[in-house]
């Protein structure tokens, strides 16, 4: 052995586990493109996004709705790419660097955004959604390679 691990990627277990996760992504993405859309979300984000280095300027060129509205559609997008990529093979690259992109701006947020890390008994605690995207992140890394074989 070389001291790689080989995945038989034919296995019932494996199947079954890439389209949990491949769907349940999806349906996330989907969820939360659509909640987007909606003044309770765009208000929601819009800490996030104003103390971020690379979207700060976003609400100088585009209202607060537009703003949550255009990562809206990118999710969506994204969800869809997910789900027509369990079809159309070739379109997993373009799902799983849509979710690397998107997953590495939201987790970057914990730290650009104040006051979003607090102590609570003693422990340091966060907004725990943004959290859920560490595992996106690692799925989408897992396609991107995936792909290349």
């Amino acid at each position: 052995m070389n001291g790689t691990t080989s995945i038989n990627k034919e296995l019932p277990t494996y199947k079954t586990g890439y389209y949990i996760s491949l769907f349940g992504t999806a349906l996330i993405l989907l969820w939360i493109g659509i909640f987007k859309f909606t003044p309770t979300e765009a208000a929601g984000i819009k800490s996030l996004v104003e103390n971020h280095f690379l979207t700060f300027y976003v609400y100088d060129i585009m209202s607060v709705q537009a703003v949550s509205n255009a990562i809206g559609a990118i999710e969506i997008i994204i969800a869809l790419l997910l789900i027509f990529s369990a079809k159309f093979a070739y379109l997993r690259r373009y799902a799983a660097i849509g979710m690397i992109v998107t997953f590495l701006t939201t987790l970057s947020y914990l730290f650009t955004t104040l006051g979003i890390w607090k102590v609570v008994d003693g422990i340091p605690v966060t907004d725990f959604f943004i959290l859920k995207d560490l595992l996106f992140l690692g799925f989408g890394l897992m396609i991107l390679q995936n792909d290349k074989k």
